[in-house]
């Protein structure tokens, strides 16, 4: 009877072979898409965002044929972190609880998520009938039912969370009243659409003035303000 075992030589060329496939294919590069996902830097759960406007300034045509250029403008610009409801429905309650789901345990609201959101302007601007010095501020929202001021702060805010700091502010963590530069009631009402990601946006402008509405699920607040000189 004939046997038909492997010989030894022969076993241990195939063992060999199959050892170096398996280190040249542990060696091979990921494929291009596969290590692009993983090398992608994960996403904030609450992306940064801009709302940027200029007033005051004029189109001017240069020459004869020319594309009228905007030149003279003032730049006013907010700097936030934009939550998104995921899911999440009357984020900031009624009553008692109204606007702890955002605020926490802070007095106030940051506007945003993150870093303390940032208010820039390049000209003094008019808010009910208060001036805000041109310059850049925090911005908080101070909520109550139906009833939201804006709040305009000089206080010095972290770049980096820091727990041992409770001067500087990180979002509304640390606020002081102390330090409000100006404080603008706003009309908060009932939006026709629910907005799932925070928004901070300039609307109904003009080149005197408009109004900076926040907008989130379907509590729409704006404040008016004008063109100081």
């Amino acid at each position: 009877m004939r046997s038909h075992a492997i010989p030894v030589i022969a076993l241990a060329a195939a063992l060999s072979f199959v050892t170096v496939l398996s280190a040249q294919q542990a060696q091979a590069p990921a494929p291009a898409g596969a290590a692009a996902q993983a090398q992608a830097p994960r996403k904030p759960a609450s992306p940064p965002g801009t709302a940027a406007t200029q007033v005051g300034g004029q189109w001017v045509t240069e020459k004869p044929g020319a594309d009228p250029r905007y030149t003279g403008g003032k730049w006013i610009e907010v700097t936030y972190g934009r939550p998104i409801l995921r899911g999440r429905t009357e984020i900031f309650g009624a009553a008692a609880d109204y606007g702890k789901k955002v605020s926490g345990t802070d007095p106030v609201w940051r506007a945003g998520a993150n870093v303390t959101t940032r208010f820039m302007t390049e000209v003094p601007l008019v808010f009910d009938g208060k001036t805000l010095p041109a310059g850049e501020y925090s911005l908080f929202v101070d909520l109550k039912p139906g009833a939201w001021t804006l709040v305009f702060s000089k206080q010095a805010f972290q770049q980096k969370y820091d727990p041992n700091n409770k001067t500087e502010t990180w979002g509304a963590t640390n606020y002081d009243k102390a330090n409000d530069v100006l404080r603008v009631p706003m009309k908060a009402g009932v939006a026709p659409f629910s907005a799932d990601q925070f928004t901070i946006s300039f609307v109904d402008m003009t080149q005197k003035g408009g109004k900076m509405a926040l907008w989130w699920e379907k509590t729409l607040a704006t404040a008016a303000f004008t063109v100081g000189s």
